[in-house]
């Protein structure tokens, strides 16, 4: 039996993370783009073979990131050079055509087999990519979420599929289309959650031969790969904390993996040095960033966490409170997944503020009843949106929900500490993005306007509030 042997280097949801942090009592540097560059080079010289991947989200979620919409990152990522990345949800979050324009930028190759103009049956992006490394011809194919839409549902021109079926129908396209090739691995890297690359896998026909799927989007930490139909899955978390390792021997008459070693390397000092040049690269745009906003605006009596978006925390109950008062609405909705820090203060800078909500969005308010306020809260409080894919919400210090994980039902529901009243008309405050996808992620519509008929669960928009957030204080107020 004659096999060969591959390095597998992945990462996923970077989200801008490019600064190393002390952390642990020791105070030790971990993370950031410049010790992974360091610990991906150690590996290089190390491995005679070895291929570095990223799976979506390389975009948003730092202010450098933010003030750059992206450039920064990917000028950065050409210096830490990927073999290949598929696309996030993220990447889209500064518009299709800034997406385009930053996909010139990039001097690696960036896959996504399932956005495509809906007219001229055309993709947007490359859809798969064939790498040579070590006398192995690895296929790599870019699967993304039904959450791209998400980003572009205003553009009724760019299509994408929207269900797993159709995703796995497209793969075994792709994969049928080489299947007279002598191609060793099939590599799926997709951005559609753990769960959802599981249930992908179980989809796939063996006899196409995907070896590995290394996804993203849910942010999961594994101890081991989970395995689903002969397929290998894989995550690495979020940021830069850690990186995923495969160690790969693959047969080279039969083109399967015969032997495997996976690690979540956690990336610190001790895996290698930083890579002096990148961290000068990146602190140039640091110290344009800090010069800009760097003035302290507050400081609170204690520091404020969001650790994780699905369960309510004190940062997000701020911010949720925060945009409440700019809405003047009974109930806010705040995207927990739109607050892009982990804790904020006591010292509070304008960065720090801006790094914890860096989208340019709207601010929009609308007019429901209270039957339709009670299935919100029940559809967005099921334990199935608390997944690690679900939208989940912060919402203000006026609003109290029970709901009951045993028997899935929402116990009790009071605003202002009055229960709710079916009949009676509420406001409530949505960010410009959630408002726009309200019927997946609220169980709602919008005045009809995502329905073919107005119905019960229709909305009602209150136009007297439709302002960018934060209000730029160069405009005048709306009248009210």
């Amino acid at each position: 039996m004659s096999t060969r042997k591959l390095t597998l280097l992945h990462s996923n949801d970077m989200h801008g993370d490019f600064l190393a942090e002390n952390e642990g009592e020791s105070g030790e540097l971990m993370g950031g783009l410049a010790l992974i560059s360091g610990y991906i080079s150690r590996v290089r010289r190390e491995e005679e073979h070895v291929l570095f991947v990223i799976a979506g989200d390389m975009v948003q979620g730092s202010l450098i990131d933010s003030e750059y919409k992206g450039i920064s990152t990917i000028e950065i990522m050409n210096y830490l050079s990927p073999d290949v990345v598929s696309l996030g949800n993220h990447e889209l979050d500064y518009g299709l055509e800034h997406l385009l324009f930053l996909e010139k930028m990039a001097n690696f190759p960036i896959v996504n087999a399932n956005l495509h103009i809906k007219k001229y049956h055309k993709r947007l992006m490359q859809p798969h990519i064939v790498l040579k490394k070590g006398g192995l011809s690895i296929l790599f194919i870019g699967i993304i979420t039904e959450k791209v839409m998400d980003s572009i549902s205003r553009d009724s021109t760019i299509g994408s599929f929207i269900s797993l079926e159709e995703a796995s129908a497209e793969v075994g396209r792709i994969c049928d289309v080489y299947k007279n090739d002598d191609i060793d691995l099939t590599v799926l890297l997709t951005h559609i959650g753990f769960d959802s690359d599981k249930e992908l896998a179980r989809l796939l026909n063996p006899a196409w031969g995907v070896d590995l799927i290394i996804g993203g989007h849910s942010h999961t930490i594994l101890e081991q790969p989970a395995c689903e139909n002969n397929i290998l899955i894989a995550q690495a978390g979020v940021g830069t904390n850690h990186i995923g390792r495969f160690d790969i021997t693959v047969d080279d008459d039969t083109n399967r993996i015969t032997d495997y070693r996976w690690q979540l390397v956690a990336i610190s000092e001790k895996n290698g040095p930083a890579d002096q040049k990148l961290v000068d690269y990146i602190d140039s745009f640091k110290q344009e960033v800090d010069r800009k906003y760097n003035s302290l605006i507050c400081r609170f009596a204690t520091r404020l966490t969001h650790p994780v978006r699905e369960e309510e925390s004190t940062l997000g109950n701020l911010v949720a409170d925060i945009f409440r008062e700019c809405a003047q609405c009974d109930v806010m909705f705040m995207g927990a997944g739109a607050i892009r820090s982990r804790e904020l203060g006591p010292a509070v800078t304008l960065g720090d503020l801006k790094a914890c909500f860096p989208f340019d969005d709207s601010l929009k308010r609308y007019a429901i009843t209270g039957a339709q306020l009670t299935r919100i809260f029940s559809h967005i409080m099921r334990p199935e949106n608390r997944d690690g894919e679900g939208e989940c919400y912060e919402v203000n210090a006026e609003v109290r929900a029970v709901y009951i994980d045993r028997t899935k039902t929402l116990e009790t529901l009071t605003v202002a500490g009055e229960p709710i009243d079916p009949a009676r008309h509420y406001t409530i405050g949505l960010i410009g993005y959630h408002a726009d996808n309200c019927t997946k992620n609220l169980n709602i519509t919008p005045g009809g306007a995502h329905a073919p008929e107005r119905d019960q669960s229709d909305c009602h928009i209150d136009h007297r509030c439709d302002r960018r957030v934060p209000p730029d204080p160069s405009e005048p107020e709306p009248p009210d």
